[in-house]
C-alpha cells in the first residue's frame, strides 16, 4: 500500500515511482486567467491549455505513461492486418478478462456508438446504475432510452456507503416487469461511475444483477473504463475479496459481463479503447461496424504504438502498487478539505476529487449553472482547470425546459503519477481561500448552446461583474502573489 505513516503521526500517500523526465509548467497571473477564462466563455473546456497550471479537467488521456510502456512503443508492428501488435493486445486483453473476442476502436465513445447501433432500437429502454453523458448520448441518437436505477444512497453527496454505484436491484426487477423483457436493449453497469463522484459498486452487486439478466435472458453491458479504481475499491472495501488478488476479482468481475467495452484513454493510461465478449454471435454482430467507423480489425483506429502502450498498461492495471496511486491521492486531497469545512463527496471516490458546488455556493439557483460558476472561479483564482459535473452536463428536453442534475459537482481529476503533493497542497489552499469567499461568486448563463454535449462546446457570461470582484479579493489577500 502507497499510504503510510510518518513520525509526526500525518498520513501521506507515497508516490511508489520516481520521476525521471518532466514538462514545464506555466502559472498566468490572475489577470492573464481571467482573460483567459471570458475568452474560453466561461468553460474550461475551451480554455487553451497554455493558460493552464494544473489540468484536472480529465484523467482521460492524460496520464502518465511507464517507462515500460514507452519503451513498448518503439517495438510496433505497422502492418495493416495481421498486425503482430495487434496479437499481442489481444492475448493480453484474453489473459486479464478471459474473453476470447476483441474488437478494437479508437476510443471508449466509439465503442458505445457500435453497441448502441447494433442493440438500441427505437422505443427500447437501457437499465443502468447511473448514465454518463456520451452513453446517454448514443443510445439517445438510436431511439433508446435510460432507466437510472442507482441505490437511493448513490446520490447522496456525504455518505459512508462503500459502494454507491450499486444498481438497486428491486428497481431493476420493477423496470423489467413493467416494460417486459424484450423492450429492454441491455443492461449497463459503470465501473468507477463517473457523474457521482468516480463511486463503485460491489461485486456482489455485479453478481446481483447478473442473476436478473440471465433469469429474464437480457444481456449485461460493462463500461470497465474506470475499472482500476473500481477493482481497488473492491478488494478494499468488500470482505468477502480483501485476499482475492486483482487478477482474481477482475476474473470474476468480469466473467459476469456478456459484453465489456473500455476507454484506453483510462484503463491502461494510453490511447484508444474497445468491446470485449465471450460470444461469438456477439462479436459477429458487431464486426461489420468497427470496419465500417473505426478501421480494419487489426488496428480500430488506433495507432500501433498506442495499442503497445495499452498492452502494458493493461499488465500494470493487475499490479495493486500501480491502480491504488490515484485513489490514494484522491482521498488525501478530499480529507484535507473535509477537515477545512469544504463540501465535498464522501466517500473519495476514484478518478478525482469533487467539489459539492449545490453547498459550495448554495446562492447560486441552478438555472445559474452553480457548477459551472464554480469551475470558472476556481480557475480565475488558481490557475487550476476543473470539470463540471452538474446541470451543463445534462441537455435540455425536446420542449426547451432545463433538466437539472441530481449533484452539482466540480471534478478535479487526479490523472496518475502526474501531479506532486506540493501541487496538491496548492490546489487545496486556493480552494480552501475561494470557500472562504464564496458569496463572491455569482452565476452564469448561455449565450451560445449546443443542443447535445452543450458542455463540451457552450459559452456562457457572468450574470453579475462577479469575476471582477472575486480578483479585486484576491489581491487584496495575496497581493503580488500569484
Amino acid at each position: 500500500m502507497s499510504k503510510i505513516k510518518f513520525f509526526s503521526g500525518e498520513h501521506i500517500p507515497l508516490e511508489m515511482h520516481k520521476v525521471r523526465i518532466v514538462q514545464k509548467l506555466n502559472l498566468p497571473t490572475i489577470d492573464e486567467r481571467l482573460n483567459a477564462m471570458r475568452e474560453a466563455g466561461n468553460n474550461t473546456f475551451l480554455l487553451n491549455n497554455r493558460d493552464v497550471f494544473m489540468d484536472m479537467l480529465t484523467d482521460s488521456g492524460v496520464n502518465a505513461m511507464s517507462d515500460n510502456q514507452l519503451a513498448a512503443m518503439m517495438v510496433a508492428d505497422d502492418s495493416y492486418a495481421g498486425s503482430e501488435t495487434f496479437t499481442r493486445l489481444h492475448n493480453k486483453l484474453k489473459e486479464i478478462f478471459d474473453m476470447e473476442y476483441f474488437l478494437p476502436t479508437h476510443q471508449g465513445r466509439a465503442s458505445e456508438n457500435i453497441i448502441s447501433q447494433v442493440y438500441v432500437k427505437p422505443g427500447t429502454i437501457v437499465p443502468m446504475n447511473f448514465h454518463f453523458t456520451t452513453s446517454m448520448a448514443h443510445i439517445n441518437v438510436n431511439g433508446g432510452t435510460i432507466a437510472e436505477l442507482l441505490i437511493d444512497e448513490g446520490t447522496k453527496v456525504n455518505s459512508d456507503h462503500p459502494f454507491k454505484g450499486n444498481m438497486d436491484i428491486d428497481k431493476l426487477k420493477e423496470v423489467i416487469r413493467t416494460n417486459g423483457r424484450e423492450k429492454i436493449a441491455f443492461v449497463r453497469m459503470e465501473a468507477g461511475t463517473n457523474l457521482i463522484g468516480g463511486q463503485p459498486f460491489s461485486l456482489q452487486n455485479l453478481k446481483d444483477v447478473k442473476k436478473v439478466c440471465d433469469e429474464n435472458d437480457i444481456m449485461l453491458v460493462l463500461d470497465a473504463s474506470l475499472l482500476g479504481d473500481n477493482l481497488y475499491f473492491i478488494k478494499k472495501r468488500e470482505a468477502q475479496c480483501k485476499s482475492m488478488s486483482i487478477r482474481e476479482i477482475t476474473k470474476e468481475l468480469v466473467a459476469q459481463c456478456d459484453i465489456l467495452y473500455f476507454s484506453g484513454r483510462k484503463l491502461g493510461s494510453a490511447r484508444g479503447g474497445g468491446i470485449c465478449t465471450s460470444s461469438q454471435k456477439l462479436y459477429n454482430e458487431m464486426r461489420e461496424l468497427i470496419t465500417l467507423y473505426e478501421g480494419f480489425l487489426t488496428y480500430g483506429g488506433m495507432s500501433v504504438r498506442e495499442m503497445e502502450a495499452l498492452a502494458v498498461g493493461l499488465e500494470e492495471t493487475m499490479d495493486e502498487d500501480v491502480i491504488n496511486q490515484g485513489p490514494e491521492f484522491i482521498s488525501f486531497m478530499t480529507d484535507e478539505l473535509v477537515k477545512k469545512g469544504v463540501p465535498v463527496v464522501t466517500p473519495a471516490g476514484g478518478l478525482g476529487c469533487h467539489l459539492n458546488a449545490m453547498e459550495f455556493v448554495d446562492h447560486i439557483p441552478q438555472n445559474q449553472y452553480p457548477a459551472g460558476a464554480l469551475a470558472a472561479a476556481l480557475y480565475i483564482v488558481s490557475g487550476a482547470r476543473g470539470m463540471e459535473r452538474g446541470s451543463m452536463s445534462e441537455q435540455r428536453n425536446p420542449d426547451g425546459t432545463e433538466v437539472y442534475a441530481s449533484m452539482e459537482l466540480v471534478r478535479l481529476a487526479v490523472p496518475r503519477r502526474v501531479f506532486t503533493m506540493s501541487q496538491l497542497k496548492y490546489v487545496i489552499d486556493r480552494i480552501e481561500w475561494l470557500y472562504a469567499n464564496r458569496d463572491l461568486i455569482g452565476g452564469l448563463k448561455f449565450v451560445q448552446e449546443p443542443k447535445t454535449l452543450r458542455f463540451f462546446f457552450g459559452r456562457l457570461k457572468p450574470v453579475s461583474d462577479w469575476q471582477n470582484r472575486l480578483v479585486a479579493k484576491f489581491k487584496e489577500d495575496f497581493g503580488d502573489s500569484l
